[in-house]
């Protein structure tokens, strides 16, 4: 065995070219390095120049690379069927199914005929690296370089090292990343790497809440999308991923964390065994114009939409509260037509929402999306007053005070001796929970959840939390009002963290853990998520945002509902808390700031 490593990756060898392998041949071409991909027999071999070919004249129709650049990039791609047409490469990159066999099988070939001083490389996204690694004579030269589909567009690339890989192979293979235009994260040997660990997770607890009935697919989807800011739902995501791929990766994870959260839930296995595998084959849990199509077709899931009529007849909205969640629904309802009674204990408070309002609406009109003539009549149907009793004839209550079940529950049995029988009755509670609020009025079925996001007048969802208690004519006049004001309403259950924090916090969680385990940096972390999964922030930037303190706060309240182990804050998160680090607001929280 040669004690040197190819110092730079002049050609590249790609073996298998499906899906993966054919975007990561597309990559490294377009980058001016020559590649060879190796496939079964000589039908794949085609069927993989049709696949990059195909993907390449997309480009072009999107105006995105010129004809000579795509008969450019295609004179760089060879296939074949032998093995031995790779050995001149200086980095391979197996690219076949996720089985181990398979990819021991393809590590043989290719170590029986590439240099010494090769690298190979293997895609896998969650089998043991040193597992395919043993399979050659050279497992120092040998890392993981899992690429993310679609390879040629998304930038993170996790090289995988495992305890025996050299220190100069990952090296070189962090700049060969950055040669083609991608941004590498070095992880150590454990399944599923950073973003997989991470992300299957949230997907299979995402399936739960469909499987269970808690929420349609469609409003788990909406409510990551439009609360979370995620670029694609969960639900939309493991049809994309592909069922049959999701079983697979969260088994092998499974098999080394025995822990239940990476058990695939049943519904993933029956889908599978009835070839439902995603958008790949047409149907999954969407249903699909056809195989490979992203547009989706109507199913029996699909909800009606809210009916206005239903609150033809309001007019006024009181609003309990003087925070900044209360500002900003006033100035939803404010600017949706409705007379705004707005409720604080003095009357300085109540004033300071209308002028809050106000200088928000301003900014409105110098952005000039708002007239001057609009500004006026929306401040001017704010009334602000400290008495509950001119809550009297208002047609629906949202009450955001503080996140205090004591101070809700006797706020709401006031209220519910003032307001006329027929007004609903709302909460904006991010994890208390809905039905002890119903429960001190004397018109429990007049009662749900709104959780608004904030700030409320940029964030489109609105969680619409029913209990077992809500009259349906209710639920679907809080649909109504949701939609009156402009907002993006999903419908769930009266559990702690409804949909978005019950998705979101425990991958948050899940981060903190990764961190202290010292198997990735924040940063490293971070970049992951980013490039990996599309996410807007990586999980330690959102949580100094959010604020470690209230991160703790939900972790605890949802172990206590949901009493899972997993669910207990990470200890690392309760000393950065008692440390008073809390993040951008304490100047100090995973990061320093100014």
């Amino acid at each position: 065995m040669s004690e040197q490593v190819v110092s730079a990756i002049h050609q590249v060898g790609v073996v298998g070219c499906g899906t993966m392998g054919a975007g990561i041949a597309e990559i490294v071409a377009r980058h001016g390095i020559p590649v060879r991909f190796v496939e079964r027999d000589d039908a794949e071999v085609e069927a993989g120049n049709r696949r990059i070919a195909a993907a390449l004249e997309r480009q072009v129709r999107r105006e995105r690379i010129s004809v000579d650049d795509r008969d450019t990039i295609l004179g760089r791609i060879e296939g074949s069927t032998d093995f031995a047409d790779l050995g001149d490469c200086d980095l391979v990159v197996e690219a076949v199914p996720e089985i181990l066999e398979a990819k021991q099988d393809a590590f043989v070939k290719i170590d029986a005929h590439v240099r010494p001083d090769a690298l190979i490389a293997t895609n896998t996204s969650s089998l043991p690296v040193i597992d395919i690694a043993v399979s050659t004579t050279r497992p120092n030269r040998v890392l993981g370089f899992h690429f993310f589909n679609p390879a040629p567009i998304m930038k993170l690339i996790e090289l995988v090292r495992t305890v025996v890989t050299d220190d100069a192979v990952v090296e070189v293979a962090r700049s060969f990343a950055e040669s083609i235009g991608k941004t590498p994260v070095v992880v150590g040997d454990r399944r599923g790497f950073i973003a997989n660990q991470l992300l299957f997770p949230y997907l299979n607890q995402a399936v739960w809440m469909v499987e269970g009935g808690y929420a349609t697919k469609e409003d788990v989807d909406a409510a990551m999308r439009f609360g979370a800011g995620l670029p694609m739902g969960p639900i939309a995501l493991t049809d994309l991923v592909g069922i049959d791929t999701f079983v697979g990766i969260m088994d092998a994870i499974h098999s080394q964390f025995q822990d239940t959260r990476f058990a695939p839930r049943p519904i993933l296995g029956q889908l599978a065994a009835a070839d439902f595998n995603g958008r790949k084959s047409g149907r999954g849990f969407y249903t699909y114009e056809e195989p490979g199509s992203s547009r989706t077709l109507p199913d029996g899931d699909s909800r009606k939409p809210a009916d206005p009529q239903v609150i033809s007849g309001w007019n006024t909205v009181g609003v309990v509260g003087t925070g900044t969640i209360a500002s900003g629904i006033v100035e939803l309802c404010a600017r949706a037509g409705f007379e705004v009674v707005v409720h604080g204990r003095a009357r300085e408070k109540s004033e300071a929402v209308a002028a809050t309002v106000s200088r928000s609406l301003q900014r409105e009109v110098d952005k000039e999306r708002l007239s001057e003539e609009e500004l006026v009549a929306a401040v001017g149907r704010i009334r602000p007053t400290i008495d509950l009793a001119d809550l009297a004839d208002v047609d629906l209550v949202v009450e955001a005070v503080t996140e205090d079940l004591d101070v809700k529950r006797d706020l709401f049995a006031q209220i519910s001796r003032i307001v006329k029988p027929d007004a609903v009755l709302s909460t904006t509670t991010s994890s208390l929970s809905v039905i002890e609020c119903a429960m001190a009025t004397e018109h429990p079925e007049q009662v749900v959840g709104l959780h608004f996001f904030n700030p409320a007048p940029i964030m489109k969802l609105v969680e619409i939390v029913t209990t077992v208690r809500s009259d349906e004519h209710v639920v679907e006049q809080a649909r109504a009002f949701v939609d009156r004001i402009d907002k993006v309403g999903v419908l769930c259950g009266d559990r702690t963290g409804f949909i978005v924090n019950t998705l979101l916090f425990p991958y948050l969680n899940d981060a903190v853990k990764m961190l202290e385990s010292h198997y990735a940096t924040a940063e490293e972390i971070d970049t992951a998520m980013k490039l990996g999964c599309g996410y807007p922030m990586g999980p330690f930037e959102l949580m100094d945002v959010v604020g470690l303190d209230i991160t703790l706060t939900i972790m605890e309240r949802l172990l206590a509902e949901y009493r899972q182990p997993s669910h207990d804050p990470a200890p690392l998160l309760r000393h950065l808390v008692n440390a008073g680090f809390l993040g951008r607001k304490s100047g100090r929280g995973f990061y320093v700031y100014d």
